[in-house]
């Protein structure tokens, strides 16, 4: 079984953050409410048109998938209130200067995922090249095991491949401060001559609000953009 960390072994793994002073964060009542008198998280499904991306992928010859997974972490990154933690062994709360994404790797045979854990490069091609390899070494395996200890700075990063969906829920136990982001994203479909992709975001509503939420598709479309257009 994995052991959490005590504080003095971040500095050790060269997992970079600073502590945010709670009397100066700008969302002092809000975070003071929502991880004391109401305990939870908030979610938003919409779905984002990625027509440009699926043609960009197809005439690159590069998967779309990856492409989007370097797009959704550059947004990730784009903002503190994304990179939020919480050390509760002493009672801090952070900000990581970077955070990487979790993929899972579906197995077809025994119809489990593995969880890969991918470095974040602000550069494309390192990117690119990093995840692709992680997936495939993923395949070599059929274990699930999420190292939270030795992977503080992470957010959770799921395609769900099998269908288009409307909505979807993620609960966490209440009174659980946890604080990194979880965004799905399914099947892209056509729609009037698009293509369309729902994308859920969940954060802790003590971190962020629907507006924090909402900003994350915005992002993505400009993201989406800016990539395409090279």
């Amino acid at each position: 079984m994995s052991r959490l960390l005590d504080k003095s072994e971040f500095t050790m793994m060269n997992t970079n953050y600073k502590v945010i002073d709670r009397d100066k964060y700008y969302r002092k009542g809000v975070f003071r409410h929502f991880s004391e008198d109401c305990k939870c998280s908030t979610s938003i499904t919409a779905r984002i048109d990625v027509t440009e991306l699926a043609s960009y992928s197809k005439k690159t010859g590069t998967k779309f998938y990856i492409n989007f997974l370097y797009i959704l972490s550059n947004v990730m990154n784009s903002r503190e209130d994304y990179r939020m933690g919480y050390l509760w062994q002493t009672d801090e709360l952070i900000c990581y200067d970077v955070i990487n994404p979790t993929q899972y790797v579906f197995h077809e045979d025994t119809e489990t995922c593995t969880p890969v854990y991918t470095e974040y490069f602000e550069d494309y091609e390192k990117f690119y090249a990093s995840a692709l390899r992680d997936v495939e070494e993923a395949k070599k395996t059929r274990e699930y095991g999420l190292d939270m200890a030795n992977h503080p700075n992470w957010f959770d990063a799921s395609f769900i491949s099998w269908l288009s969906y409307d909505s979807l829920n993620i609960e966490l136990p209440d009174g659980h401060l946890y604080f990194a982001p979880i965004v799905n994203w399914g099947k892209y479909r056509e729609e009037n001559g698009r293509l369309v992709m729902p994308v859920t975001v969940r954060l802790n509503h003590a971190i962020a609000d629907g507006y924090l939420v909402a900003n994350v598709f915005r992002l993505l479309e400009q993201e989406i953009k800016a990539f395409v257009e090279g």
